[in-house]
């Protein structure tokens, strides 16, 4: 059987700021050499275009390659899918993702996923994470929230997913952008039982 160290983990961005929560993320896993699932939603990939100089590609096949060769990655190490690739391994209950995280998650994302709504495959793989008990992290960016979004965050924390705002902490005494960014991944990487150096 697979051990969990090596089994996938799918990574998802959706449309919320905070895209460089998520490139950090996934350099972080690439270079600890974990296979990556990543799904981008098109709003991620406009977030993306306007939080970063990275001129990444949108389709899958050349995003692989691309984020491949920008974090130098084994090329056995990084799998893109497409929003509405139903034939995707992570559509079903018998994948063998360990783990999904939503970096950065929309409250859209957030109540598709709460609501059981499965429209598209980030949706749908956070629901297969769900009903098969495997652990499932959403990073929520967004402020204020109203009392919908927080109802929809306890119905998920019900339902066993693990609910991470992106909320950095200030007594390391960042110096640079990066060292909030470093923080919260290294939360992430915490819950995901990742070793690193972060903080």
């Amino acid at each position: 059987m697979t051990e969990p160290a090596e089994r996938p983990v799918i990574l998802a961005m959706t449309g919320a700021s905070g895209a460089p929560y998520a490139l950090r993320l996934l350099q972080c896993l690439l270079e600890k050499q974990r296979p990556v699932y990543l799904l981008v939603s098109k709003a991620a990939q406009m977030v993306l275009q306007m939080e970063t100089d990275l001129d990444i590609p949108a389709r899958p096949a050349e995003m692989q390659d691309w984020f491949t060769d920008y974090y130098q990655a084994g090329k056995h190490l990084l799998t893109v899918f497409g929003k509405e690739q139903w034939t995707a391994p992570i559509a079903s209950g018998s994948h063998k993702a360990s783990h999904m995280v939503i970096c950065p998650c929309t409250t859209g994302t957030l109540a598709a996923v709460a609501n059981g709504n499965s429209d598209n495959l980030i949706e749908r793989a956070a629901d297969v994470m769900l009903k098969e008990q495997r652990k499932l992290i959403m990073v929520v960016r967004e402020m204020p929230l109203s009392v919908i979004h927080l109802e929809n965050m306890l119905r998920l924390a019900r339902a066993g997913a693990t609910i991470m705002p992106a909320n950095p902490g200030f007594y390391y005494q960042p110096q640079r952008v990066e060292d909030i960014v470093d923080f919260v991944v290294a939360r992430i990487l915490d819950h995901l039982s990742v070793e690193h150096a972060l903080v």
